[in-house]
Order: C-alpha cells, then sequence, then structure tokens
C-alpha cells in the first residue's frame, strides 16, 4: 500500500507502455488495508448512485458519447489481433487466484507481463466497505481507479490473465458495468500471447505503482463520496447488468430462477463438494442450471460459438432469453458472459455480483442440494 495521508497527494503513478510514467491527476489521500475477508453473514448491499452536481460538463459530455457510441471492437481478441494493435491499446493484466492455486499474481506481474501492461487489482478496485471479495465499487472509485491507470474514456482495452481466461473476464465485465465499451479479453491469456511468440516485459516495476489504483478506489469510498471534478474518467453504473441477492431471492420465490446458470464445477454445485471458501453452505440456488466454467473452454480459450450454444442448450440454458449468470464471487459467472456472448451476439444477461459466496453465507435462503 502506499503510505497516504488526510490531504491529497498531488501525483498518481500510472504504468504506460513499456515504462512507468506518472499522472498528476491528485486524488484524495487514504490510509488502510485494501484486503477481503469473506462474508459469513452478509448484510444487504445496495448500490448506491451519487449526485452529479460534483461531475464536471466535460465528464457528462464523456459518458454520453460512452454511452451513445458502439465497439468496433470484439469482445474477445487474440494474440495475432493484440499484436497487431499494441502501439494503440491499453493492456491490463487481471490475474487473479484462489486459495487452491497457491500463486501470487501480484509477485508474477513484477517479475513478467505483456509490454506495456499495467496491474488491475480485482480484490482492490472493489467495494471495501462489504466482506465479500471483489465486488463492485461505487463510481467515485471506479473512476479515481482509471485515472490512477491513465485510462481515458475512448481508450481502447485488453484484459489478459496468467490461466488463459479466468479472472480476466471479470474485469472486462466490470469495465463495461461502468460504460467503457472498447474493452477486450485475451483468448488464451498470458500462455497464448507466448505461444504467438509475443513478447514479455521484465523491467523493474515499483509497488507503489502496482498499488496506486487501489489505493485511490480506496480514498474514494464512503456513502459521500462523488466523481471528483478534475476526474477524466465518466464512470456510471449500468445496475441493469448486475443482479443482486434480493433479485435472486424474488425469481426463487416466483419459480423463475430456470434461466440462471451457475458456472461453479459439479461437484460444488450438487453439494457433494466442499466450498473453497470456508463456511459456506454446500448446494445451489434452487432452479439453477449448472455450466461448470471450463466447460466453455478449451485449453484457457473459448470454444467455437457451434459448441458454446451446445453447451449451453445441455445445461438447460435457454440464450434466446435473458440469463442470470452466478458462480463462487462474481468472477467465472463472467466466463459465461463472454461465452454467452459468443454463441448468440446481443445474448441479455446479468451477473450475480455477490454470487454463492453471498448466497451461500445468507441466513434463511433457500438451498438445493443433488442434480435438480
Amino acid at each position: 500500500m502506499l503510505a497516504l495521508g488526510q490531504t491529497r497527494t498531488a501525483l498518481h503513478l500510472c504504468a504506460l507502455r513499456a515504462n512507468f510514467r506518472a499522472c498528476n491527476l491528485g486524488q484524495r489521500a487514504h490510509s488502510g488495508p485494501t484486503s477481503r475477508g469473506v462474508a459469513r453473514h452478509p448484510p444487504h448491499r445496495s448500490i448506491t448512485h451519487h449526485s452529479s452536481k460534483r461531475v464536471s460538463p466535460t465528464l457528462i459530455a464523456d459518458a454520453s458519447r460512452m454511452s451513445a457510441q458502439g465497439s468496433d471492437v470484439p469482445d474477445i481478441v487474440s494474440a495475432q489481433w493484440l499484436k497487431d494493435r499494441l502501439a494503440d491499446v491499453k493492456v491490463l493484466d487481471a490475474s487473479w487466484y484462489l486459495p487452491v492455486h497457491k500463486r501470487d499474481a501480484v509477485e508474477e506481474f513484477k517479475a513478467s507481463r505483456l509490454p506495456g501492461a499495467q496491474f488491475f487489482d480485482l480484490d482492490a478496485i472493489s467495494d471495501t466497505s462489504v466482506d465479500l471479495p471483489h465486488m463492485l465499487p461505487n463510481e467515485a472509485a471506479f473512476a479515481a481507479a482509471a485515472d490512477a491507470l491513465c485510462i481515458n474514456p475512448d481508450d481502447t482495452i485488453v484484459v489478459y490473465d496468467r490461466l488463459g481466461a479466468f479472472s480476466s473476464p471479470r474485469a472486462w465485465w466490470t469495465w463495461h458495468v461502468f460504460g467503457h465499451k472498447r474493452v477486450a479479453v485475451l483468448d488464451g491469456g498470458l500462455p497464448a500471447w507466448v505461444e504467438a511468440g509475443g513478447e514479455l516485459e521484465s523491467t523493474p516495476v515499483s509497488d507503489s505503482v502496482l498499488t496506486a489504483p487501489g489505493a485511490a478506489a480506496a480514498a474514494a469510498q464512503g456513502p459521500d463520496a462523488g466523481v471528483r471534478p478534475d476526474s477524466r474518467y465518466p464512470a456510471h453504473l449500468d445496475l441493469s447488468q448486475v443482479a443482486s441477492w434480493r433479485d435472486v431471492l424474488a425469481a426463487v420465490e416466483a419459480g423463475t430462477t430456470g434461466n440462471l446458470v451457475d458456472a461453479r464445477p459439479a461437484g460444488r454445485w450438487r453439494g457433494e463438494a466442499p466450498e473453497v471458501r470456508p463456511g459456506l453452505a454446500s448446494g445451489h440456488i434452487p432452479g439453477s442450471k449448472n455450466l461448470p466454467w471450463d466447460a466453455v473452454q478449451n485449453g484457457g480459450r473459448f470454444k467455437p460459438a457451434e459448441q458454446l450454444r451446445a453447451a449451453f442448450q445441455g445445461a438447460g440454458a435457454d440464450l434466446g432469453r435473458p440469463l442470470t449468470l452466478s458462480c463462487g464471487s462474481g468472477t467465472t459467472a463472467c466466463v459465461l458472459l463472454l461465452a454467452a456472448r459468443r454463441a448468440a451476439p446481443g445474448a441479455r444477461a446479468t451477473v450475480y455480483d455477490g454470487s454463492w459466496s453471498e448466497w451461500g453465507g445468507l441466513p434463511g435462503v433457500p438451498v438445493a442440494k443433488g442434480a435438480a
């Protein structure tokens, strides 16, 4: 973490391209940890819209343009696509691991990364007011992180991870939810880049550079926070893409969870295998279907559209109707979202942000076991 006081600091370090240059953006100072625990009985979490009275007219115009413009950037891009455009995109390493992986994403980033890549910390750039892993941050926090990353509204972003496409879809969805259209996932991630002959960068990266986006996001947390007037990024949270536990509970009670698809492994979904996070119930949301996230990939790359359509159909999901996607912590649910978009362009879906980390710790909610 950065050592931060109670006043604004004049400088946020920002990693850009092969060197890491400074952005003189000015962010509110902060101190405190950004790591998060796992909820046992999490409270209801609502996402608050903040007043636009503190937002400059320029930001409002930028946000309107982001919302109105389409995107010529595919959701999923190949290593060759990125190699051909590397000088014109911002690259983010969104690697994240479960405890069972026994790997350290930050240390691996320090050792090597795609040229010019910056680290997008899913845990640090999140809502730190709840005891759940990497929940969506508020608008002010995300705008502050984007500023620290020197990301502008019109930038093309490519996100990757080191397992192929495991955690990078979560970063892709996060940017989409906050209005950024020009963002893609690198199919196959860092391994595919290396396989295609792409070079890696190993220049030293300071801890202050790595933690600046998370520290900026943490400084912008709080019920009275708003997007700073001098922010260069107009973050506007689209709640139509997000499902809450109350939404899911209402669907369970109405018997309309037939198009809720869970990306966890089959054993965990059936309640036969323990959860990776201690203290959570075993099983699944009643009425949900199971399509393990790795069933839509082959060697870390997404399967062709025809095979993906067959996978969703085999799981009992209807791509012609709105989907609700869930998993352990809202990460691999986004893998299914990308797969649905490839299988059926324009497919409508929401991601249950809290997923089983939230549902499995809520007292009194229904939990089903077995294949039904």
